[in-house]
């Protein structure tokens, strides 16, 4: 993984991006989709994750996320990766699953390559985090974020995309609670250059 999209100051928030390997479409049943939202507010109440914000797309999910201290970013997101890939083979064994035999057979064939992995691999390796240290890019990567589904022609508005928090910015219910972003003041953790 490239050394430009490693968390160096763990006070920052992030933009994450977790992709699914050879870009399969996974997260098309509720129930895969559920297991994600499960496990993201699973790490929110058990490892310090602190979700900004996040869009599940169906072969990648965005976060803007950052770990409470003394938890560190990236030890959170290997362990939810770890487990929602464990996860997600057994909801695709266990599911009626249609395309069942491809999806494990490329999951299987990326484990092939990879020492670390035994069977199956789902997620990509890394999670190319870029901070977002200035008000500036913490906006661009929310607006990216919350506009994903509407750029890739599921919903014509933010808010109706079920599986990301830009409901929340609306002041709806979403899937998961959320901190909010207020740019005013996250300026004052901006460094100057």
């Amino acid at each position: 993984m490239s050394h430009q999209y490693r968390v160096r100051n763990h006070e920052d928030i992030y933009f994450v991006t977790f992709t699914i390997v050879d870009w399969v479409d996974v997260f098309t049943r509720p129930s895969y989709k559920q297991l994600i939202i499960n496990s993201l507010t699973y790490c929110q109440r058990h490892k310090g994750l602190e979700v900004y914000a996040y869009c599940l797309m169906t072969n990648h999910l965005h976060l803007l996320a950052a770990a409470e201290h003394p938890a560190k970013l990236p030890d959170i997101i290997r362990d939810f990766k770890k487990h929602t890939n464990k996860e997600i083979i057994k909801l695709i064994a266990e599911e009626n699953e249609s395309r069942r035999d491809w999806i494990l057979y490329r999951f299987r064939f990326n484990a092939k390559y990879d020492n670390r992995i035994q069977d199956y691999k789902v997620w990509r390796d890394g999670y190319h985090g870029i901070a977002c240290d200035r008000p500036d890019i913490l906006l661009q990567k929310l607006d990216y974020i919350h506009n994903n589904p509407v750029a890739a022609g599921i919903v014509s508005q933010p808010e109706h995309y079920q599986y990301s928090s830009a409901a929340n910015y609306c002041g709806e219910k979403g899937m998961m609670d959320v901190l909010f972003i207020d740019p005013g003041l996250y300026v004052t953790n901006v460094k100057p250059y």
